[in-house]
């Protein structure tokens, strides 16, 4: 989701703190009686305060889900007709978790946007009355308070939040395509400022308790207690009610003032942004920001700024039936459905279907220091795994050991982690230039040279010293496995584990199994890649795997464009306003130009003409002048040290004369340059569905996205046939096939799907 969330980054404005007032209007809210117990919500009156309890028992969060808003609604009306009750406490019992968001599953079972809107006004209405309740009412949030948790907490006179890690606020929606559609783009901006609003809303970035304390978004602050006669969990949950009651009591009894009094400072910032004038550079500047980084394939952001900018210049009656009406509309739209798609593949891709292994991993051990072997160990050594780091030579082990410092360092200097954690996180981390230690060793990943004759000498040092039960992980990225372990005495312990680069930052692991790989090898991979955080895709063995199979193909197209005359600016262009996060030129550079031409002979010979298109002596010549990408400062682009910008490298242009070709005007469009790589990959993906290299579409996508960077918007590859048309492809491929022969080729399951428009990939 990093290409999405990258959407509405915002960067810093002069006025970063001001509100804007512009009232409210009053809206009834009536349900029926309760037909059954509640299960959901309940309370219990304390003196002259309920205590509102929330706890979904059918789930790890709180949703808003229909049951849940029908109960809170029955609820509420008795505390409000309540005469011996003052005031209300609002508190889950749910450790770890607030109100998580609405129930997405009921949105996506309204068959219109007028359902959706209906959806909304429901809650604009629940939330509004809360707002407006005659008893003062204090969110007592412990855990994830986001979304429609978020607005119904913001919906109350008070809040209060626990000092955890595992509070956190923020509004997500527009990460699904949506938008907060329960007052959240009305009461956001008064709250915390327009800058500030819109950051939390086009970014859907999690905010921590101490920020949200800062920016107003909160009141007051708890620490959380450690463990007791009760557990850590149980007794924070504990102390926060006992201090919301307290508030509860004081905001009635006038000792705490829910007016906040304005210093001097907000005072001029009300009155500057009392001028039109500034408020219009404000929304100009974020739109041009959003129109800059999703280049208007997301409507999401744009319907955010449209729904805060008629509330504030409007009125709040205005400014709700926009929230309403746009949140319905975009519920409806092919990018939300996408985004959501995407969602229910992470949370599908996060559970282990393998089972549970019969030993967990509590040593790994890791072969070569490079950047992958490191980036390994930066996302393993603060899971409390002991994690052993080995390379040949001294300085790259500490070229290694100080990339996991320098990781570590990092969320110090961000206040993430204490110094003392990280010191603490530090000693699970041995590096070796021997192989001590790995007599007590779980598993071992290899992360060295792409050399078939290299791995096959580790693995066999590797299983004279590894206990009988340890496994072999390979981090390969096109050899086959079985391959790899026809040199292995157990080749039931040998696995594929596909890191993408930087491995802390890319949320993907591709995990390739055998015939051999036994059940228990691959569910050992799924935990130790979930306990590292990582969304997992489970494969079949073969030259290139799933992802990078359905990357080649698309490089090599990438070249054949360079040949007839499209500079890397031009390229990353044409990729990135379909919805690429990354241009096709500066992926290539990301992945090593060096690494493009090995993986491009490979699959060569393993695939014949099929993975052909641009001369792969371009590649190569480039890597023997030393231009092997960002690695090496020069590439299809110029990189210097600091400097976000490059500029293209113009030693390249020697080599694309030498082997220029001459663009057919028939299939060199802009529209036809974007769809010759897109179909490439699309059709790739298909054909390893078909062979049996996928497991099922689902599994598809979320490698296309959050591996390759596929656009979002799209949904993947198998949505993308399911939106656009497998027909519709088809005829594109036919038109290139017709110039370039059999590397547009469609394949079988690709062309069933246009002869029956009723088939479809997701249902």
């Amino acid at each position: 989701m990093a290409g999405v969330r990258a959407l509405g980054v915002l960067s810093r404005l002069t006025l970063r703190r001001y509100s804007v007032t512009t009232g409210s209007t009053f809206r009834t809210f009536s349900v029926a009686p309760a037909m059954l117990a509640r299960t959901h919500v309940n309370y219990e009156v304390k003196g002259d305060v309920a205590v509102v309890r929330i706890n979904d028992p059918n789930s790890k969060v709180n949703t808003l889900s229909i049951q849940m808003q029908k109960e809170m609604a029955e609820v509420m009306n008795e505390v409000w007709a309540n005469n011996d009750v003052q005031s209300a406490v609002l508190i889950s019992s749910k450790p770890g978790s607030f109100i998580a968001g609405a129930d997405i599953n009921m949105i996506q079972a309204c068959k219109s946007a007028e359902e959706v809107t209906n959806l909304s006004q429901e809650g604009q209405k629940m939330f509004e009355l809360m707002e407006k309740s005659p008893k003062p009412i204090v969110a007592a949030i412990n855990g994830s308070c986001l979304g429609g948790g978020l607005e119904f907490a913001i919906a109350c006179q008070y809040r209060i939040a626990t000092k955890s890690k595992k509070t956190v606020l923020g509004t997500p929606e527009v990460m699904l395509g949506l938008l907060p559609g329960a007052g959240g783009t009305q009461r956001l901006p008064k709250m915390v400022g327009l800058p500030s609003a819109f950051d939390m809303m086009l970014t859907g970035r999690n905010i921590r308790a101490d920020k949200a304390k800062k920016m107003g978004l909160v009141d007051q602050l708890v620490a959380p207690l450690g463990p007791g006669l009760k557990s850590p969990e149980e007794r924070t949950i504990d102390y926060l009610e006992e201090v919301a009651i307290d508030c509860a009591r004081g905001i009635v009894n006038k000792k705490i003032s829910l007016r906040k009094d304005k210093g001097m400072m907000q005072k001029l910032q009300d009155y500057v942004m009392s001028f039109e004038v500034v408020r219009n550079k404000i929304y100009n500047t974020v739109h041009g920001k959003v129109m800059k980084q999703s280049k208007g394939l997301y409507p999401a952001p744009l319907k955010i700024i449209e729904c805060v900018k008629t509330g504030v210049e409007q009125g709040p009656t205005s400014g709700y039936l926009a929230e309403s009406q746009n949140f319905g509309q975009l519920a409806r739209t092919s990018e939300s459905a996408a985004l959501i798609g995407l969602y229910h593949g992470q949370v599908a891709c996060k559970k282990n279907r393998f089972g549970t292994p019969q030993k967990e991993v509590k040593t790994l051990a890791i072969l070569g220091a490079g950047l992958m072997g490191a980036g390994i160990a930066q996302v393993t050594v603060d899971k409390g795994v002991h994690t052993i780091l080995k390379d040949t030579t001294e300085p790259g082990l500490a070229r290694g050991e100080q990339q996991v410092y320098k990781g570590l360092n990092d969320k110090t200097k961000k206040k993430s982690i204490t110094s003392f954690e990280r010191d603490s996180i530090l000693s699970n981390l041995s590096g070796k230039l021997d192989y001590s230690g790995f007599d007590k060793a779980d598993m071992v990943i290899e992360a060295v040279f792409e050399d078939i004759n290299i791995k096959h000498a580790v693995l066999k040092e590797v299983e004279a010293v590894v206990p009988p039960h340890c496994i072999f992980a390979s981090n390969t990225s096109a050899l086959p496995i079985k391959d790899i372990a026809a040199a292995s005495k157990r080749p039931d312990k040998v696995v594929g584990m596909h890191y993408f680069s930087p491995v802390d930052k890319m949320q993907l692991l591709e995990i390739i199994t055998t015939d051999q790989t036994s059940n228990d090898t691959t569910a050992s991979a799924v935990a130790m890649g979930l306990k590292q955080g990582k969304v997992i895709i489970v494969v079949g063995d073969g030259p290139g795997f799933y992802t990078t199979r359905c990357l080649a193909p698309m490089l090599a197209e990438a070249v054949r464009i360079f040949q007839e005359g499209a500079d890397p600016k031009k390229l990353d262009a044409l990729t990135t306003s379909f919805g690429f996060p990354v241009g096709a030129a500066t992926l290539i550079d990301e992945v090593g130009i060096d690494v493009a031409a090995h993986v491009a002979e490979d699959l060569g010979k393993a695939f014949g003409s099929r993975f052909g298109g641009g001369n792969v002596e371009v590649l190569k010549t480039m890597v023997d002048l030393g231009f092997k990408g960002r690695k090496s400062g020069k590439g299809c682009y110029m990189y210097q040290p600091g400097l976000k910008s490059k500029e293209v490298n113009p030693d390249i242009d020697d080599i694309l004369q030498k082997y220029k070709m001459t663009p057919n005007p028939a299939v060199s469009s802009d529209s036809d340059i974007q769809y010759r790589l897109v179909t490439r990959f699309v059709n790739e993906a298909v054909l390893c569905l078909q062979e049996g290299i996928l497991n099922n579409p689902l599994e598809g996508d979320i490698g296309a996205v959050f591996g390759l960077g596929f656009p979002p918007c799209l949904g993947g590859p198998f949505r993308f046939v399911d939106s656009f048309g497998a027909d519709k492809l088809v005829e594109k491929m036919r038109h290139f096939e017709a110039v370039y022969g059999n590397h547009f080729t469609p394949c079988q399951l690709l062309l069933d799907h246009a002869k029956d428009s009723s088939k479809k990939f997701h249902k």
